[in-house]
């Protein structure tokens, strides 16, 4: 079981054997990656600078790695999650690296053609010597005498998760002997099971088949409502040889934030909690700031022709400010260009619909291709919003919503934004129905459970491309 050690303070595990060899491995790529791409393209050019960048880059990268917990135990994770995660992770180690270059106007020192050989070229590296290190652990663990017999004792999804994973994982250098079925209507049933065993409850058939040796693992996959016997199990067998572990039942933290960390050793689940704490927060802020500042440069002749266009198209000032709730539940005035000939900020605000008689003919364009969220940059280069999250409801919405949606205010763990994942999936407009919103709100909280700088590019990017026309929007 690994800590979520980035997040957990002091109390933190030291790295083992393998993190250490792990990360010295992906220190000497990072630097080879690069000694390799300066050799082709610039022979001769290898000085202390390179050498600086190759050692900043690297720490960079444990650091981004080790918030995104990359040095855990992933022998059962497939290997092509493994390369999306460092793609990601490394995507993230440029970013940061592009910053610092910019900030002390070092970029000029370096050969462009050689950093974006070697930003292209290491992901792919980092990658291959994992692959091959689980190729050969494959190989021996399968070949090996000592293999080690799993039984599993679950129910429901997570038990036949488990199943899954011992089997479908030969690297792990399990072998599952058998999987002990807990039904819903109480009966117990194993494929192995012998007639001897047919009065016997299961905490004595796994206590009988511990000390005839017929495995050397126990998995325990039942919800936490089942702990007497899981209690029982566990002191019979204390007097054996086998391992034991637990599998938490993730029926309440699956729906939200739940990870692992410690408290000074103590080990915690987190349920509710943002991913933006500490170097994540920082990440994620700086973010923010760059793409705001570049898009607002860009888009500072649009936004100046729509705000002629909304005076003269009918009275009224240019700009609409909405009370939102933002991070942590607290009020934001929210920006939007006038797309309606009323201001509406009260106890009660109407949903926009379809031929809404409030919507102006240009306000109606605005919204269809969500021209009128532009002013909102400006509220993310000010902290109020971030880029990508979830969009904000008015004040009125969220009293409304939060007493009809569980976890509704869950939402508010994390800035909200632009746009999310909930929009590009096609969860916006009006919501006439209580289900709509229980799906804009789902997949909100599926963001912030899987939050990454490649989700959000991701995010963005559809956004670009697909996201800004909708006919759910009016």
């Amino acid at each position: 079981m690994t800590s979520d050690w980035a997040r957990s303070g002091p109390g933190a595990p030291a790295d083992t054997p393998l993190v250490f060899t792990s990360k010295l491995l992906d220190a000497i790529v990072i630097s080879g990656a690069l000694w390799v791409c300066t050799a082709i393209i610039r022979p001769g050019a290898w000085d202390s600078r390179y050498i600086m960048a190759s050692l900043l880059a690297a720490m960079t990268f444990f650091l981004v790695a080790g918030v995104s917990a990359l040095y855990r135990p992933w022998r059962g994770e497939s290997l092509t999650k493994q390369f999306f995660r460092i793609l990601s992770l490394w995507g993230q180690t440029a970013f940061v690296l592009f910053l610092i270059a910019y900030s002390v106007k070092a970029s000029e020192q370096f050969s462009r053609l050689v950093v974006l050989s070697w930003l292209i070229a290491t992901p792919f590296v980092l990658s291959l010597w994992r692959i091959v290190a689980s190729r050969l652990f494959w190989h021996f663990a399968r070949g090996s005498a000592r293999r080690r017999n799993a039984l599993v004792w679950g129910s429901g999804e997570l038990g036949d998760q488990v199943t899954q994973a011992v089997t479908n994982a030969p690297w792990l250098g399990l072998r599952l002997t058998d999987y002990i079925r807990e039904e819903e209507d109480g009966e117990t049933s194993s494929p192995r099971g012998q007639d001897s065993e047919s009065a016997m409850t299961a905490p004595e058939v796994i206590e009988l088949r511990a000390r005839q040796r017929d495995f050397d693992i126990l998995y325990i996959a039942l919800p936490t409502t089942e702990r007497r016997r899981i209690a029982d199990v566990i002191e019979r067998l204390s007097d054996t040889t086998v391992s034991v572990y637990m599998v938490p039942d993730y029926f309440i933290t699956s729906l939200f934030h739940g990870k692992w960390s410690t408290l000074e050793g103590i080990p915690l689940i987190s349920v509710f909690e943002t991913p933006f704490w500490g170097v994540d927060g920082w990440f994620k802020r700086a973010q923010d700031i760059v793409f705001s500042t570049l898009i607002l440069a860009i888009i500072a002749l649009p936004m100046a022709a729509i705000a002629i266009a909304v005076k003269l198209s009918s009275p009224g000032p240019i700009l609409f400010k909405q009370r939102r709730y933002g991070i942590e539940g607290k009020e934001i005035s929210v920006w939007k260009f006038r797309t309606m000939r009323v201001c509406e900020d009260g106890g009660r605000v109407p949903q926009a619909r379809r031929r809404d008689p409030r919507v102006t003919p240009l306000g109606a364009f605005l919204r269809r291709t969500s021209l009128d969220e532009l002013p909102q940059f400006l509220n993310v280069l000010m902290g109020d919003m971030s880029i990508v999250g979830p969009r904000p409801h008015a004040v009125a919405h969220n009293e409304l919503y939060r007493k009809q949606v569980a976890g509704y205010m869950l939402r508010h763990k994390v800035k909200p934004g632009i746009t999310g994942w909930a929009q590009i999936n096609g969860w916006r407009g009006e919501t006439d129905d209580l289900y709509k919103m229980e799906k804009r709100v789902e997949y909100d909280l599926w963001y912030i459970r899987n939050w990454s700088f490649g989700l959000d590019v991701k995010i963005i990017l559809l956004s670009v491309v697909h996201g800004f026309f909708s006919h759910d929007a009016y």
